[in-house]
C-alpha cells in the first residue's frame, strides 16, 4: 500500500479514537504523564553530561586546597595568583572567594562568587549583561551581577536588595553566559565578600585558570600542584568539569538513579497504548470485517490500527514533552552542592526526542493489536 493511500486513513483513525472520548483522553493523559517524567529525567541526564564530560575544547582549571571540598574549608593565599601566572601554558587567572548558604545538596543554593571586578571581563569575555549595567557593578562595592536563572528563580531585577548566607547585596545587573555555572550564581567584589563572610583579605577559596588555546590541561594542572607541593597550603588542580563531578557527586548519583524512573515511564507508555488500541480493536471486529468486505486489504486494516497508536503517541508526546519544557522554563530548577550548580533548562532537542520516542512507542505498542485485527477470518468476524 502506498504511503499517500495510507494517509487517507488518518481521518478515519482519528474518528475511531474520538468515538471513545473518555478512554482516549485517559490514555493520552497517561502517555503525557509518562513522557513528562521521561523528558524531565533526560533533562537531568543531559545537564549532568554537559557539566561533567571533558571535551578537547575545554580550557578551564580549578585550583583548590588539597583535601578540601566544601568552600568554607578551602583557604589559599591570594599571592598564589602571581605564581600561577608565571607557569607556562597559563593564559589567565582569577582568584575567587565562594560563599554559599548551604554546602550540602539542596534545591535552593545561593552561591556568591567574589572576584576582582576589573578582571572579570578579561577572564570571561563571554559573559553578557542582559539587564542593568556592568559599570554600575564595578563602581558599587556591594553590587552584584546575578545569573539569569537565579534572577528568574528569585524574581530579582536591577535595583533590588538581596540577602543570603549573611551577605546583603544590591542587584546591579543580570548576566547570561554559555557556561551554565555562571547563570546560577551572584558575582560580587572580592574584598566585599571577604569582609562580609569574615574571611581574611589575603585568602580566597580557589583560583580559576584558563590555559592557552590548544594547551594541555593535565600538564598545566600538574605544574601548578608541583609548584605548591611543599607550600603551607598545597593545591589540587583539576579541569573544571572534573572538579564539578567530584564536588557534586551526590547530585550525579541522584540523577543516575532517575534513569530507572525514565525506563519505567517508557514501559508504562507502551502498556497504555497497547491496552487502549487492543480494546478498540476488540470492540470493532465486525466493523473491520465490513471494511475488508468492501475491498480494504489486510495491510490497510493493520495500517488503520497503527495510525491509532501513532495518533495516541503524538497527542501524549506533545502534551507530556511540551509540558515538561514549559515546567522547566517556568521553574528554573537548579541543584547545588558544595557551591557547584546544576541547572535544568528547556532544550528543543529534548522536546523533539521526547516526541519522537512517543511516536515510536505508539507504533510499537500497536503492532500486536494490528496483527490481531487482520488474523481473524472475515466470515467469523461478521458473525461476532
Amino acid at each position: 500500500m502506498k504511503l499517500s493511500a495510507g494517509m487517507h486513513l488518518v481521518p478515519l483513525a482519528f474518528k475511531q479514537l474520538v468515538r471513545h472520548r473518555i478512554r482516549t483522553l485517559l490514555t493520552v493523559a497517561g502517555i503525557a504523564a509518562g513522557m513528562f517524567l521521561f523528558t524531565l529525567v533526560e533533562s537531568m541526564q543531559h545537564a549532568v553530561s554537559g557539566a561533567t564530560e571533558i571535551r578537547a575544547s575545554d580550557q578551564t582549571l580549578v585550583v583548590y586546597r588539597e583535601n578540601r571540598y566544601c568552600p568554607s574549608t578551602s583557604r589559599l593565599p591570594i599571592y598564589y595568583e602571581d605564581e600561577i601566572r608565571r607557569i607556562p601554558g597559563v593564559r589567565e587567572v582569577i582568584p575567587i572567594q565562594i560563599t554559599v548558604n548551604n554546602c550540602g545538596a539542596s534545591l535552593d543554593v545561593i552561591t556568591f562568587r567574589g572576584v576582582p571586578p576589573e578582571q572579570l571581563a578579561r577572564y570571561a569575555p563571554e559573559i553578557r549583561i542582559i539587564d542593568g549595567s556592568r559599570k554600575d557593578w564595578e563602581a558599587t562595592d556591594d553590587g552584584a551581577l546575578i545569573g539569569e536563572n537565579l534572577a528568574l528563580r528569585r524574581g530579582l531585577k536591577p535595583g533590588d536588595a538581596f540577602e543570603a548566607a549573611g551577605v546583603r547585596v544590591r542587584i546591579s545587573g543580570v548576566l547570561s553566559s554559555p557556561n551554565p555555572q555562571d547563570n546560577d550564581v551572584a558575582y560580587v567584589h572580592l574584598p566585599f565578600l571577604q569582609q562580609a563572610s569574615r574571611r581574611g583579605l589575603g585568602e580566597v577559596t580557589q583560583f580559576n585558570v584558563r590555559v592557552e588555546e590548544g594547551g594541555d590541561l593535565g600538564a598545566v594542572a600538574r605544574a601548578i600542584d608541583e609548584r605548591f607541593a611543599s607550600a603551607e597550603e598545597p593545591t589540587y588542580t583539576q579541569p573544571e568539569k572534573a572538579f564539578f563531578a567530584q564536588a557534586a557527586q551526590d547530585l550525579i548519583e541522584l540523577t543516575g538513579f532517575t534513569r530507572w524512573i525514565g525506563i519505567g515511564a517508557v514501559i508504562a507508555v507502551v502498556g497504555l497504548v497497547a491496552n487502549a488500541v487492543l480494546l478498540v480493536v476488540r470492540t470493532r471486529i465486525r466493523e473491520n470485517a465490513v471494511l475488508q468486505t468492501l475491498g480494504y486489504p489486510d495491510l490497510a486494516i493493520a495500517w488503520l490500527v497503527m495510525l491509532e497508536g501513532l495518533l495516541l503517541g503524538l497527542a501524549g508526546g506533545i502534551a507530556g514533552a511540551g509540558g515538561a519544557m514549559t515546567f522547566l522554563w517556568l521553574a528554573r530548577i537548579s541543584f547545588g552542592n558544595e557551591g557547584q550548580m546544576l541547572s535544568l533548562s528547556p532544550d528543543p532537542v529534548l522536546f523533539a526526542a521526547g516526541l519522537g520516542l512517543a511516536l515510536a512507542l505508539g507504533a510499537f505498542a500497536a503492532l500486536y493489536p494490528a496483527w490481531i485485527a487482520v488474523r481473524r477470518p472475515i466470515v467469523e468476524s461478521l458473525r461476532t
